[in-house]
């Protein structure tokens, strides 16, 4: 198993009252298009190291860490809502002002990236969603979890008992939810992960970050806004799946199909919530298709022509 690359140089981004970190792959060509990433709940920026490495050759690209994630401090009126999260990703494509991007969303980042396509379709070019965190009511564990987060009282209480936990065993927990094979995960990245986990230990915003982002999740889906975004949705679009996914059911590959205008749909049959983590040359060879089905009509006017 040879070295997974190192995660992205980063800094931090002013967006006025706001700042967020971010992480960049530098393009290796100089009309490479914009790239930015959304990570889900709990994840930040690194959950995208290899695909952002596998797609530099075509695109720009800049990963995310959501307000009170990662590297980026609390929101200043701490609101964690998707709404909020969405215009801080909103607020960074305007900052870079390199026109529109492709979108890469996952989990809740898919929820995100969801909502700005259905509301700002000037700012985004194709929309790459994995394991989107869109409103489906089935009861099924991991949404159970995530919902538990959000009751007052017992939310702060589970995330205490959580804390209890080695770092080791909190990673070794999150990647037996998100990964359908744990044990293809480097060593390195196992580390990475864990130093991670010891590093937010020590941030006071740690906990509320995550309960709050909870809260918004259930919030969205109480609301189901989400799946009309979707249908808002004009920018081509690659909704990618884990048939062995424990947070988001993959029979919701059928209906997001539906939903959005122009989607191609992927389920991919050993793969869990994280594809971008688990298989990155999957979702790149698979966005790379996307891109060469849209250049297509244009290319057969030319020849025609």
């Amino acid at each position: 198993m040879s070295a997974p690359i190192p995660a992205w140089p980063g800094e931090l981004v002013s967006l006025g009252d706001l700042e967020v970190f971010t992480r960049t792959a530098p393009a290796h060509a100089a009309d490479a298009e914009p790239a930015v990433f959304v990570h889900g709940l709990a994840g930040s920026a690194s959950n995208w190291t290899d695909l952002m490495g596998l797609l530099s050759d075509e695109l720009a690209c800049e990963a995310i860490d959501l307000p009170g994630f990662g590297y980026s401090p609390p929101p200043p009126d701490r609101d964690y809502s998707i709404d909020a999260h969405t215009q801080a990703v909103v607020r960074l494509i305007e900052k870079r002002a390199r026109g529109p991007v492709h979108l890469f969303g996952n989990s809740l980042g898919g929820a995100i990236s969801t909502r700005l396509a259905g509301t700002r379709p000037d700012l985004v070019k194709t929309l790459t969603l994995i394991s989107p965190a869109l409103p489906d009511l089935r009861p099924r564990y991991g949404p159970a979890r995530i919902l538990a987060a959000t009751m007052p009282g017992f939310g702060p209480w589970a995330v205490r008992r959580f804390a209890l936990l080695s770092p080791e065993q909190r990673v070794q927990g999150t990647l037996d939810m998100c990964f359908a094979d744990p044990t293809g995960v480097h060593p390195d990245r196992l580390m990475e992960l864990v130093e991670d986990v010891r590093r937010r230990d020590g941030l006071t915003h740690n906990a509320e970050a995550l309960i709050a982002s909870s809260r918004g999740i259930v919030n969205a889906y109480v609301r189901r806004s989400l799946w009309r975004y979707a249908a808002r949705v004009t920018a081509p679009t690659l909704l990618i799946y884990g048939r062995r996914d424990r947070l988001v059911d993959p029979r919701m590959a059928a209906r997001a199909g539906r939903v959005f205008r122009h989607a191609r749909v992927l389920l991919l049959p050993d793969v869990g919530h994280v594809a971008q983590m688990e298989r990155p040359e999957i979702v790149a060879r698979e966005f790379r298709a996307m891109l060469e089905d849209i250049a297509l009509p244009e290319d057969e006017t030319s020849a025609a022509g």
